[in-house]
């Protein structure tokens, strides 16, 4: 990937990443739950047949298999929608790879409301909480393309457990630098600013930095974060955010409960305790319908950020 690319879907960038990796990995194995097409391990399917396997419709055969492939020393990707990878197949998470903690990497697509006209039945917007209370289990949101091949040069080298990516359907702009490394637990501060954090991953980071730019208007400088490793968080960064502007806002296109919000909340909570506004999906499914329209409804855009921020400043001024 270079510079030159403007936006990308995560997916898209998930599948390119595979390709490569493949090439130089031997060990690596992909599966899917025939949806390569749309996954994007159709990419490496054609490249390396002998090491892609179409489980067909049947995801929790799928991951016990990948957990087989863990256990014989082999790097098993496996695929599928996110509601399909964390809502039909969770036993066989739980107890075949999160309990004996194997390398088994669950690359999810087609996350949170922008899956758009598919509707509620394949918005996933509790796959976070599914997967951040397994222990064992790390979880990271890539914010664009570009984080997206970062997080699976890691997924190798340095992520020694089960990890599940989360992936998304739509292009999103490219918002991280293309030397800045990632790192499992280490959250990045992508803009600066005194008055407030506010605190994104995956599609919502790019939503965040309009809100910024939005509230200088306002006279209020917003310090934005990307917090693609939700599991585990940067607690530290989380602090050092709460201490030096007061109040934090959490932004994801998942359900307010269990996801980044309530992460960041449990954190403060216990070491920090500041004003703290989730912007997420309140607790109610999703529908049918174009994925910006989606957004807008469901209080994901750029001004509804704007605006927590003003509520968040409020509580901030009424507990000094």
């Amino acid at each position: 990937m270079t510079d030159t690319v403007q936006a990308q879907a995560t997916r898209d960038a998930y599948g390119q990443a595979l390709v490569e990796l493949g090439g130089k990995n031997k060990k690596i194995v992909v599966l899917d739950a025939d949806l390569s097409k749309s996954t994007k391990t159709v990419k490496f399917a054609q490249k390396f047949p002998e090491r892609f396997f179409n489980m067909g419709v049947a995801e929790a055969d799928m991951m016990g298999t990948a957990a087989g492939f863990a256990a014989s020393g082999y790097i098993p990707f496996a695929s599928t929608f996110a509601v399909f990878a964390t809502g039909r197949a969770y036993d066989q998470i739980r107890n075949s790879i999160a309990y004996p903690a194997l390398r088994v990497r669950i690359a999810a697509t087609h996350a949170g409301l922008t899956v758009g006209e598919d509707g509620a039945s394949h918005q996933a917007l509790e796959d976070i909480a599914l997967m951040r209370v397994l222990p064992n289990m790390e979880v990271v949101v890539p914010a664009d393309g570009r984080e997206t091949v970062k997080v699976m040069a890691a997924a190798l080298k340095t992520v020694r457990g089960p990890l599940y990516i989360r992936l998304g359907r739509p292009k999103v702009p490219m918002v991280t630098a293309e030397d800045t490394p990632f790192e499992l637990g280490r959250g990045e501060i992508l803009r600066d600013g005194s008055d407030v954090t506010i605190i994104a991953c995956g599609i919502m980071v790019a939503q965040a930095l309009e809100a910024a730019d939005l509230l200088v208007k306002r006279g209020v400088r917003a310090r934005v974060v990307n917090m693609a490793s939700i599991k585990p968080l940067d607690e530290d960064l989380v602090v050092t955010c709460a201490r030096d502007t007061g109040a934090l806002v959490t932004a994801e296109e998942h359900s307010i409960i269990g996801g980044l919000g309530g992460a960041v909340a449990e954190c403060l909570a216990g070491r920090y305790p500041v004003p703290v506004l989730r912007v997420g999906v309140k607790d109610t499914f999703g529908e049918s319908g174009p994925p910006g329209q989606l957004l807008q409804k469901y209080g994901l855009s750029p001004r509804d950020l704007a605006d927590a921020v003003g509520q968040a400043l409020a509580l901030k001024e009424k507990f000094k």
